[in-house]
């Protein structure tokens, strides 16, 4: 059915430029137009139902509809609808919000600094880490290692730091002093008969190469997320972060620990870092800290990163970064509201019981034809798709057998999301019921065997 011409749809491809998207395919199909949302669904607005698999963009928590956190948007607008915490002034919602965040750090924290989005949230944690070490008499120690495949956002800075090829090409990118450390996937990376410890042996032992041949006085820092998200929901091989810490401590670089996935009970612990024995300097967290219900974001620095930053603000006069919006009152105070609900509705106890529905659900599926690897902790997990089993071979990326699946499960009632090699994501809302997993992992096998069907169909045709 054409659309009517004032319609959403056609207003948008009018008028919207949208990010990750192919503008080209998206002038000629549309839009899905998300009209409203009730727990751990969204409706179009042809009322059709859908399960958000991912919700949204890992980031509603608390499902798509927490009433409290509403009123605590309305209740902060009333009181005080903007101020800023630039030049030592403050407000009750950003001390609140900070004093939690430090109570409930992974390891000790000393101060905590607010931005808006992931992205900027690593974007200002390296100019901190290049601030600190120009502050404290080391200007060359300034490089800073991410990995392949990792994902940090979209600002020059950050977007350098993600390790995935549609991030840099034609934004010439990375810049300078950037570089990328192997992806820790043992399914894929992984020499033939190599353990999972043998395989965190080497790569501990590849970045150790890679430090002192780029020279340790000169390399600052290293990024990652305790699992890769947007990478393709990567879990890091057995004994992985013991050794990677082990060569990071021998050169005096700096562990940051991007949260802004895996913070607030992904993994079935309040932070990634706790799963993945993870003992950062600095942590980045996002998302789930407001249940994304309003932007924000913060970075946690331990005491000798504060000390530095301390420091050299003291000689300049100033430290010279900050947003108009850091520590904005309105979504500190919904962060705020959102922490108490965690705590209340004991969110992590609720993530542990129900993450085993999830995760032998996923690896349920590793038998059917089409799945090479199924894989997850907690509430997250990905499922990736395969043209060859025993070989581990993907499919031709020219086929888009990922976004094919995506539209199939939409007739499904699923909005999925896919990744790299044709990887299909599942982080739910934090909220979601044994029963709708269930439900989820049915209509995901429904979308699954229709593909297969297909795929089987079009081998014959060719023949």
């Amino acid at each position: 059915m054409t659309p009517p011409r004032n319609s959403t749809a056609v207003r948008d491809v009018a008028s919207v430029l949208h990010p990750y998207t192919d503008a080209r395919a998206h002038q000629k199909n549309g839009p899905l137009v998300i009209t409203r949302g009730e727990g751990v669904r969204v409706f179009d607005d042809q009322g059709n139902s859908y399960i958000e698999t991912v919700a949204g963009l890992w980031c509603a928590a608390l499902g798509f509809h927490n009433e409290r956190l509403v009123e605590a948007a309305a209740r902060q607008m009333r009181q005080l609808p903007f101020y800023h915490a630039f030049t030592g002034r403050t407000h009750e919602p950003i001390v609140d919000l900070a004093e939690m965040l430090l109570e409930r750090a992974p390891v000790p924290m000393s101060k905590v600094f607010f931005a808006n989005s992931g992205s900027e949230a690593n974007d200002s944690a390296i100019k901190m880490i290049w601030y600190f070490n120009n502050a404290i008499g080391r200007p060359q120690k300034k490089k800073i290692i991410a990995r392949l495949k990792g994902y940090h956002g979209v600002t020059i800075a950050s977007a350098s730091l993600t390790g995935l090829p549609y991030n840099h090409k034609f934004f010439d990118l990375p810049i300078a002093g950037i570089l990328h450390a192997g992806t820790p996937h043992h399914y894929h990376n992984a020499h033939p008969g190599e353990s999972e410890e043998d395989f965190a042996t080497r790569l501990a032992a590849e970045l150790d190469a890679m430090i002192e041949a780029e020279g340790p006085e000169t390399v600052a820092a290293f990024f990652a997320e305790p699992i890769m998200g947007a990478g393709g929901v990567i879990i890091p091989p057995a004994t992985y972060f013991e050794k990677i810490q082990a060569v990071l401590k021998k050169h005096d670089v700096l562990l940051v620990a991007d949260e802004v996935i895996c913070g607030f009970g992904r993994t079935g612990s309040y932070w990634g870092s706790q799963s993945l024995g993870m003992q950062p300097d600095i942590l980045t967290c996002a998302k789930a800290l407001s249940s994304s219900y309003l932007p924000i974001s913060a970075v946690m620095v331990n005491e000798r990163v504060f000390e530095g930053l301390a420091d050299g603000s003291a000689g300049l006069g100033t430290f010279g970064h900050g947003y108009t919006y850091s520590g904005h009152p309105v979504p500190a105070a919904v962060a705020v509201e959102t922490l108490k609900i965690y705590d209340e509705i004991d969110i992590i106890g609720h993530v542990r019981q129900v993450a085993p529905v999830l995760q032998d659900g996923l690896r349920a599926l590793a038998d059917h034809p089409l799945v090479g690897e199924a894989r997850g902790m907690g509430l997250i997990g990905a499922v990736e798709l395969v043209e060859d089993k025993a070989a581990r071979r993907n499919f031709d990326p020219a086929r888009k057998i990922g976004p094919r699946f995506v539209k199939l499960a939409e007739g499904h009632g699923l909005i999925c999301r896919t990744l790299p090699n044709d990887s299909i994501a599942f982080s739910p809302p934090l909220v979601i019921s044994a029963e709708e997993i269930t439900d989820m992992l049915a209509r995901f096998t429904a979308t699954l065997d229709e593909l297969a069907v297909a795929l089987r169909r079009e081998a014959i045709t060719a023949v």
